[in-house]
């Protein structure tokens, strides 16, 4: 394959050159000879093939990140430099929003109306430095911080002697990142990497690689020193694995499964690397009654009924680019067996379907091959059903009742997992939340059912 770019124009009539190659030293280059075709999940079509690292491919690119991180040009430059390069690349990608909507929406099948400016943030658009189009420096305050700060601290230890503290970057730091935000975990994992004067691999999802090698051509735009961003596109059991097991990397980040995980735990280990890793959930969300919760029972086939109303009602299924759709198609044709094949596999272990429960085709005849599946709501399970246990990470819904907090507290912690969690309740909010075993923990308040739905599709609580 010895095309770097090829010309492309989306379902939604936006025209731009679509890098194919490995970004490695400021330059897109070809691979060893292996190639990953991105498919439109809506259609079941080819969008584009692009280069997939090898071995060697991501040994070149560590090497630069190498290069890099001790060469002058970077090395040398202060803080407000490198943030002043990351306000420029925010720019970039805010002016360029609608392209980067529309390509990680064909690529992965997540519907973009609303949702760009979300996906496209660079980094916490609490920090001015950077924030896209901010030029300004934050306002002093007098009120403490509670912030870690980055400040070099000097120590007094005897009359003759004094110790100090030196801020320095960490190293090269291998970044691999999932399929359903590609290029808001792209820009999340580079913010704070590159404002600290590290240097970076980034390995995408092969199965979402288009936007982050768009985002190639800006990095090179803004004028980042050469090597200190590569992008190797790769399939995860070569690209990755020589990325967690390279002895030149110094730091793994990592989001994805919790068993791709637990391998790169293990090849890391072996360089004795700092590995930062976020993995999957079965985020429990409990919604606690007002009402006596001796009649949970009455309350929970309540608010069945009022869930499966609400799913019909707002789970509209189509193509992702038509802004009229609230659910889109699952991101390959893989993840949507493998999401049907929970699905019957809950069926054949008793669980009852309160809605959906079977692959769905839309009306449009384009998309009659898409990777849709219906909404689905189960009941009647048990706790062992790996329904409930399982992270199935599709549109997948599990309501259980429970009959008191200690109860609702011991079943949201009986998991492997850990990733999120809510709580709709605020008078119990705090308390709750305390006792569950989770990384992220939300409250809110929601009338007055009681039931614990596991959500297996995503983290996120409808505010």
């Amino acid at each position: 394959m010895a095309d770097l770019f090829v010309d492309i124009v989306t379902p939604n009539d936006h025209r731009y050159s679509q890098p194919t190659g490995l970004f490695i030293n400021n330059e897109f280059v070809p691979s060893g000879g292996q190639t990953i075709t991105s498919i439109d999940p809506a259609t079941d079509k080819p969008i584009a093939t692009v280069h997939a690292a090898s071995t060697g491919d991501v040994d070149r690119a560590v090497n630069a990140a190498k290069a890099a991180l001790v060469n002058p040009c970077w090395k040398k430059l202060p803080a407000t430099g490198r943030g002043q390069m990351m306000a420029r690349l925010a720019d970039l990608i805010e002016k360029n929003r609608e392209l980067f909507a529309s390509i990680d929406a064909w690529d992965n099948g997540m519907n973009p109306p609303d949702r760009p400016p979300r996906r496209i943030q660079l980094t916490n658009q609490g920090n001015p430095i950077m924030s896209p189009s901010t030029k300004t420096s934050p306002k002093p305050s007098s009120k403490p911080s509670s912030k870690p700060s980055l400040k070099q601290l000097t120590i007094s230890t005897t009359p003759e002697k004094f110790a100090y503290t030196i801020r320095q970057p960490v190293g090269v730091v291998g970044q691999i990142i999932p399929w359903n935000y590609p290029l808001s975990m792209a820009t999340w994992k580079l913010g704070p990497v590159l404002t600290c004067g590290n240097t970076i691999v980034l390995k995408p999802a092969e199965q979402t690689p288009l936007s982050t090698l768009v985002l190639g051509n800006l990095i090179k735009e803004v004028g980042f020193s050469p090597g200190a961003v590569n992008i190797t596109n790769g399939y995860g059991r070569e690209a990755g694995a020589a990325l967690a097991s390279h002895p030149l990397v110094d730091k793994i980040a990592f989001t994805g499964s919790t068993m791709t995980a637990r391998e790169i735990i293990r090849m890391a280990a072996g360089t004795l690397k700092n590995i930062t890793l976020e993995t999957g959930g079965t985020s429990p969300l409990l919604v606690f009654p007002d009402a006596d919760l001796d009649e949970a029972r009455d309350i929970f086939q309540f608010f069945l009924t009022k869930f499966k109303e609400a799913v019909k009602t707002t789970s509209k299924i189509g193509d992702q680019l038509d802004e009229s759709i609230f659910q889109e198609p699952q991101v390959t044709r893989a993840q949507y067996k493998r999401i049907l094949s929970y699905i019957e596999m809950a069926k054949s272990e008793g669980a009852t379907v309160v809605t959906g429960g079977s692959a769905h085709t839309p009306a449009n005849s384009k998309n009659e091959k898409g990777y849709f599946v219906e909404p689905t709501v189960f009941t009647d399970t048990t706790d062992s059903m790996r329904i409930v246990r399982e992270e199935v990470f599709g549109p997948v819904v599990v309501i259980l009742s429970f009959s008191s907090e200690e109860e609702s507290i011991q079943r949201a912690n009986s998991t492997t997992y850990g990733l999120g969690a809510a709580v709709f309740n605020l008078e119990r909010a705090h308390r709750v939340a305390a006792e569950i075993e989770s990384g992220k923990d939300r409250s809110y308040q929601y009338g007055q059912q009681a039931v614990m739905i596991l959500l297996l599709s995503y983290e996120t609580v409808i505010e």
